[in-house]
């Protein structure tokens, strides 16, 4: 009997497909681009996709500084770090934060991780990402190709 053999392939991280991919943040909305970025990540738009295994692509975001982040949200939108002290909880708005040196990396890091999932692996995914506020990068040697981050759902 000659039937067809479907089987479903876990793959680990000795056999994934690992690609360097560039995603150009201009006028892009944090959330959404966060998102994106995070499946990319993860490798859910591939057909490979194991959910406990790092499968995903390494990704260089360019020009974090050009990102648009929609409504009232530039100042209502509060981040929140603990020292672990009494007293030492800082409260910062998403302005404040862009204004210092290297906020805009730091903002983009944040919405990434947020929608990585809350176990170890999320932080092998976040080592594959690489945020850059200005339109330069120093992964040139493992020859990145260009995507365009709007053509992914």
């Amino acid at each position: 009997m000659e039937t067809l053999s479907y089987k479903t392939i876990s793959v680990n991280r000795a056999q994934a497909q690992k690609e360097w991919v560039v995603v150009d943040a201009t006028d892009q909305v944090l959330g959404r681009l966060a998102s994106k970025v995070a499946k990319l990540l993860r490798g859910k738009y591939k057909p490979t996709f194991t959910p406990n295994a790092d499968t995903g692509d390494n990704v260089i975001i360019i020009n974090a500084e050009k990102i648009k982040i929609t409504g009232k949200k530039m100042t209502d939108k509060m981040y929140i770090t603990y020292s672990g002290y009494p007293g030492g909880q800082k409260k910062q708005s998403a302005a404040e934060i862009l204004a210092r040196p290297n906020g805009a990396e730091k903002v983009v890091r944040k919405a990434v991780k947020g929608m990585l999932p809350k176990n170890k692996l999320a932080d092998h995914l976040l080592a594959n990402l690489y945020i850059y506020a200005g339109a330069e990068h120093k992964q040139e040697a493992q020859s990145p190709k260009t995507i365009d981050i709007n053509l992914y759902k």
